[in-house]
């Protein structure tokens, strides 16, 4: 193999050149896994995803998510784009892509569900979490503080403590007062890599989401997704810790049934902004459903030379 296809879309965006950017290499036949990792050095965005030919043919395809350093089991905005993009080619490894389709992945099983406009073209997904809700130890305000250049009183405490969460990949999430300070956070490299060492000695890959509530309605929310050791500064749309904040907070609801919608701006500060919907689904006491969902933009298409 001398060479190979790729695509790029801008993800939980209906507007070209916003929202969260994405390269798929819709068949990576013969690659291996270094060349994988290299190519999404490359691009150097946030992720980018390799599909291959299903293990189980009762699904759609096997999808591989690498981000500029490391493969990891699995990430919101990569599966909505390359659902997006196999879902607008007319095979998918020689089968005839449905509506629902089926990505085999490290966290295991991710659905997605493609979004039509009136006239049949698909314009986005909705993709079911991998995993229940799984939430780690409590971090200490002064930690989060340190990550994020602020002050630890603007750090909220009402709803929950700063905390790892989870529904496929950790985060750190943590409320902030207000806009202003969500606007000036600023990530601390140093800062990151000692709370890695405490909160992710596994994989010292300590990424921090921050998030504010809109006064006016509380499940509008406006967040930051910071990851320095991963080589992502901030990160214009993370539909994986998206959901791990959404599954937090409606389990922190007293209700033992629940039905709520998230509505989660990103990237506005970087100028590429982004909408991301959450669909959290509780009973009995627990959550049992996480659905991520949003538009994409097709961006380019190209050929990397091996």
């Amino acid at each position: 193999m001398n060479s190979v296809a790729y695509v790029t879309v801008d993800v939980f965006t209906s507007e070209r050149f916003s929202g969260n950017q994405l390269a798929v290499i819709p068949d990576a036949r013969g690659l291996t896994s270094a060349q994988m990792q290299d190519i999404a050095a490359e691009f150097r965005y946030s992720e980018v995803t390799f599909v291959l030919p299903p293990q189980d043919p009762v699904n759609t395809a096997q999808v591989r998510i690498f981000t500029p350093t490391m493969e990891i089991p699995f990430a919101g905005h990569p599966n909505v784009g390359t659902a997006f993009v196999l879902g607008r080619q007319r095979e998918i490894f020689g089968k005839t892509a449905g509506d629902v389709l089926r990505f085999e992945e490290k966290a295991g099983i991710v659905e997605a569900e493609l979004k039509r406009d009136t006239h049949g073209q698909v314009i986005g997904a909705a993709i079911s979490a991998p995993e229940s809700l799984l939430l780690g130890p409590q971090i200490d305000v002064e930690t989060i503080a340190r990550c994020a250049s602020i002050e630890a009183k603007q750090i909220v405490l009402t709803t929950h403590a700063p905390m790892i969460a989870s529904v496929g990949l950790p985060f750190a999430i943590a409320e902030l007062a207000d806009l202003d300070t969500l606007g000036k956070a600023c990530p601390n490299t140093a800062a990151f890599a000692e709370a890695g060492r405490r909160y992710s000695p596994d994989d010292d890959q300590f990424a921090l989401f921050v998030y504010v509530r809109q006064p006016d309605n509380p499940w509008a929310l406006r967040a930051r997704m910071f990851a320095p050791l991963d080589n992502v500064i901030e990160d214009p749309a993370t539909g994986s810790a998206s959901g791990a904040l959404g599954a937090l907070l409606t389990s922190l609801l007293p209700e033992s049934g629940a039905h709520i919608e998230i509505t989660i701006e990103q990237g506005v500060e970087m100028g590429r902004r982004s909408v991301i919907g959450v669909t959290a689904e509780k009973s009995e006491g627990q959550v049992r459903t996480i659905r991520i969902a949003g538009q994409c933009a097709a961006v380019m298409t190209g050929t990397i030379l091996l």
